[in-house]
């Protein structure tokens, strides 16, 4: 490992544009490349989810590049979710027990366009756009790069190749057509999709719904939500399957079916989009898939990171924000002084791969809980209990969901366990009558439960672990 190593990092969305950032702040040259055009000069959203959900994870990794402040500049706080029944029945469901506990719609773009103005701001940082990888020759550091605009390949030959070029990864395809080592590769989707729609300001420039809320309307098989926007608007987004069901994709084609599904299912959405029928009929459908791979890296050459080494669907909220704890964690294993980049992406993977597993199984387990459990009787029960723990016993007592979003000094794998087991416990005590769960109880009532799920959950993770679940 040396400082004058030349680095290339493929994608500059935004976990390659963090990892730059960190790279550039330590002392080594980047030359960073970008498929796209510039996003600061070129709308380029089409396609994209447009925000996106930042949280604790998230906002250490932006402190430790010294961009925290400018990221909260750009953000709306969503302190729970908003729920809408077909009735126009709204109930709310915070995030959190606990005062200042809260997640953040971002615009990806403008949180994109940040990082890239602090990458720019380094000389030894060469930024290069509308610059596609076509593949890499892993054994001798080498990326075969194509210019949109000119249509000319450039051969670029590093001494390090970082690919943080998304779910769609370069990096990731060369690894399996080069066959120069076993690489285990898994890529699982969902059979459903995605669509993109808006909720306008108001003609007086305000949000129409809360603009502290993520607004979900669960329907079982299918959910709409919608997170705001700095502007007034809302970012709303369908997910429906592809193919099943009475609505899907593949059948609302027409205006009159699209009207139908609306007002059937979400008749007081319908009223705050006015160009639901367009929309619909000309803004793409997205895929949502899971990304697992393995190993990460190839000798002391090239490292995968962010979504190109585990793509997530966005169901925790927690896509960007695990991609930016890649760089905290990379980070500090470089601080270990490590001999080789080669035993340095070795201990990176040991120490991080258990954790963007988790993640991406919760991510799994969160899609069925946003668009069916939620509106469940026994589940929302469950978390009117945890956050009445969580307010009246706020160091003692964390949701599953807390332990993810809001502790971002414990692994998503940790949290996974115990979130898990404690779900289990609670659900089953709460079922069986076991537990109360009126309003209004006292803190010795609370205590009393308190200790009872902290016994049952540890003998529920010790009897996990028995199973090696």
């Amino acid at each position: 490992m040396n400082k004058k190593d030349k680095i290339v990092i493929i994608g500059a969305g935004l976990c390659g544009s963090l990892l730059a950032l960190r790279l550039a702040q330590r002392g080594y040259k980047i030359e960073l490349f970008e498929s796209r055009p510039d996003l600061r000069k070129v709308d380029i959203s089409a396609g994209r989810s447009i925000n996106l959900a930042l949280s604790d994870r998230g906002f250490k990794a932006l402190r430790l590049c010294g961009v925290e402040e400018q990221a909260k500049e750009i953000c709306m706080p969503m302190y729970g979710r908003l729920i809408h029944d077909r009735k126009g029945n709204e109930f709310s469901s915070n995030y959190s027990g606990r005062e200042n506990e809260y997640i953040n719609s971002i615009s990806r773009g403008d949180l994109n366009g940040v990082l890239l103005t602090e990458v720019e701001k380094h000389k030894n940082v060469t930024l290069y756009f509308n610059t596609r990888s076509k593949k890499v020759d892993l054994d001798n550091a080498t990326v075969y790069f194509t210019n949109y605009l000119t249509n000319k390949e450039t051969i670029v030959k590093a001494d390090v190749i970082f690919g943080a070029d998304g779910a769609g990864s370069s990096l990731r395809k060369s690894y399996y057509l080069e066959k120069k080592f076993l690489f285990s590769f898994s890529q699982n989707y969902l059979n459903h999709g995605y669509k993109e729609l808006e909720i306008p300001a108001s003609k007086k420039g305000k949000h129409q719904i809360s603009k502290e809320h993520l607004h979900i309307w669960p329907r079982g098989d299918f959910m709409l939500i919608a997170l705001p926007n700095l502007d007034g608007s809302f970012t709303v987004t369908l997910f429906l399957s592809y193919n099943e069901g009475e609505f899907n994709f593949e059948n609302l084609t027409s205006e009159e079916k699209i009207t139908q599904f609306f007002e059937q299912e979400f008749p007081d959405a319908l009223k705050l989009i006015p160009n639901i029928k367009e929309e619909f009929l000309n803004n793409p459908t997205g895929v949502l898939g899971t990304v697992k791979c393995s190993p990460w890296f190839y000798q002391n050459k090239t490292t995968l990171m962010g979504d190109a080494a585990h793509a997530i669907v966005p169901f925790y909220g927690q896509g960007m924000n695990a991609s930016f704890e890649d760089i905290t964690v990379f980070d500090e294993v470089l601080d270990q002084n490590l001999e080789s980049w080669e035993a340095v992406f070795k201990a990176y993977q040991k120490v991080r791969k258990p954790d963007t597993d988790a993640i991406a199984d919760l991510a799994i387990d969160n899609f069925h809980e946003m668009r069916n459990h939620v509106a469940n009787p026994v589940f929302k029960e469950k978390r009117k209990l945890e956050m009445s723990l969580e307010k009246t016993f706020p160091t003692e007592y964390f949701s599953k969901y807390s332990l993810v979003t809001f502790n971002e000094n414990i692994g998503y794998n940790e949290a996974l366990k115990k979130g898990r087991a404690q779900d289990k416990v609670l659900l089953n005590l709460i079922a069986d009558d076991s537990i109360q769960t009126k309003t209004d109880m006292t803190k010795p009532e609370l205590r009393v439960i308190l200790e009872k799920v902290k016994i049952e959950t540890n003998k529920t993770l010790e009897e996990d672990k028995i199973a090696r679940l």
